[in-house]
């Protein structure tokens, strides 16, 4: 029997039903879960990803499944990006379906088992993996608004197999399972029948290994928690949303602890780099003073400015450019692709537009004199990724304000920027 009671309160449950045999046993056990116990509406989701002919029928064969367990069935179909992983482009695409159909505090159950959590060890072992990727897969973990929730890792295909076989369950059989051209499929159909003949415990012990790297990973996750406590402090310019990391507390940690720290803050943003791709971060710490380095990332890209190193995906990735009028400066105008302003002023608000800056700029802040808009960003150390997004107002050819710097504006004129967020892909 499942052991759910951490997940009772959520307001539904569904499965992720490929109609291959974990999924199916997880299903069933779920389904008579429901009745006989109060628990959450449950649904279950195929996702059709349409990549080969055989596939087209299982949307049919899980409906059926699901209308003799009195379960609803959502179908998606599904896009595959390409790429050099079509194992990875089908994952990415049906875990972008998932997090997109999760609610808040819904939950995900899918049918990965301790033999899928040895199979993963050996994988990532043979890839060169670090402790992150080494570590078992979580029992639960966020997903989108809900989460994800992994309910037989306690079970070995074997056992799942038996169960079926009990109560006369009837699978799908994907014929790319058998393609050992797929890495994942040699390991499975050629190497661990070799492991089990000379060690018949191979799934469970490297399982429990597993167990054991995610526990040392827990250790290394409280450390970097640690040391970047102090990286966190102090950030400025607080009306940008972003999240940044003082250079100067990460350079005083050894390298290793560097390169830990930054993982765990990383993981929570992007996809990590494997170990050859770290020299971007080399890189981008050892640059010259008032060099302004990029690492760009899967997900995003890290910025270094003023001794800090800066966060950006999203919007904050595309470039911005245009005039736009504003015809009503008593309400909010909305930037394409850059938030939106609002301004607080008692001048007339006839003629009035926003641009951004093309180099050049003058203005004359109160009782400076004139003076170049550079020189005076470069005083106010804001970020050059800043720069170009930064809406300037307008009366015609005078520069009246800069968004969000008081010192950059006439008397009584303060143009007010809500930045746009800086969105974060899957993770």
């Amino acid at each position: 029997m499942l052991n759910l009671t951490l997940w009772l309160n959520a307001p539904t449950w569904y499965v992720a039903f490929s109609g291959g045999l974990d999924s199916t046993v997880l299903l069933h056990q779920l389904a008579d879960y429901t009745r006989n116990h109060p628990a959450p509406s449950l649904r279950a989701i195929h996702v059709h990803h349409g990549l080969q002919a055989a596939a087209d029928a299982w949307p049919d064969h899980c409906r059926a499944v699901c209308a003799a367990l009195g379960v609803e069935l959502d179908v998606i179909p599904v896009q595959i990006a390409p790429g050099a992983s079509l194992e990875q482009a089908a994952r990415n695409a049906r875990y972008g379906a998932f997090e997109a159909r999760l609610g808040a505090g819904e939950v995900l159950f899918t049918g990965q088992h301790r033999d899928d959590q040895a199979e993963t060890l050996l994988f990532r072992l043979l890839r060169g993996a670090g402790l992150r990727g080494l570590s078992a897969m979580p029992q639960q973990r966020p997903l989108g608004q809900g989460s994800l929730v992994r309910p037989l890792l306690g079970l070995s295909r074997q056992q799942l197999q038996t169960y079926a076989d009990m109560h006369g369950l009837v699978w799908v059989d994907d014929p790319s399972n058998s393609d050992t051209a797929f890495a994942r499929n040699f390991l499975r159909g050629e190497v661990f029948p070799i492991l089990r003949q000379r060690w018949p415990q191979a799934e469970a012990n490297l399982a429990r290994s597993a167990e054991h790297l995610g526990e040392a990973l827990g250790l290394l996750d409280e450390l970097a928690d640690s040391d970047l406590a102090s990286a966190c402090d102090n950030a400025p310019l607080h009306w940008l949303g972003l999240d940044s990391l003082s250079l100067e507390a990460l350079t005083a940690l050894s390298p290793a602890r560097q390169r830990n720290a930054l993982q765990f803050w990383l993981s929570q943003r992007t996809r990590l780099p494997d170990s050859r791709h770290w020299v971007g971060w080399n890189d981008l710490r050892d640059a010259a003073a008032d060099a302004c380095p990029v690492w760009r990332l899967t997900d995003g890209e890290l910025h270094r400015s003023h001794g800090r190193i800066w966060w950006l995906s999203g919007d904050w990735l595309a470039a911005v450019s245009g005039d736009y009028p504003w015809l009503d400066s008593g309400k909010p105008l909305r930037l394409p692709g850059n938030g939106s302003v609002r301004l607080m002023s008692g001048l007339p608000g006839e003629g009035l537009h926003i641009r951004y800056r093309q180099g050049g700029e003058v203005m004359q802040p109160p009782g400076r004199g004139r003076r170049d808009l550079k020189r005076l960003l470069n005083e106010l150390q804001v970020p050059q990724f800043v720069r170009p997004r930064l809406p300037l107002l307008y009366r015609g050819e005078q520069l009246l304000a800069v968004a969000n710097l008081p010192e950059l504006a006439q008397a009584d004129c303060q143009l007010h920027w809500l930045p746009p967020t800086s969105v974060q892909g899957l993770s």
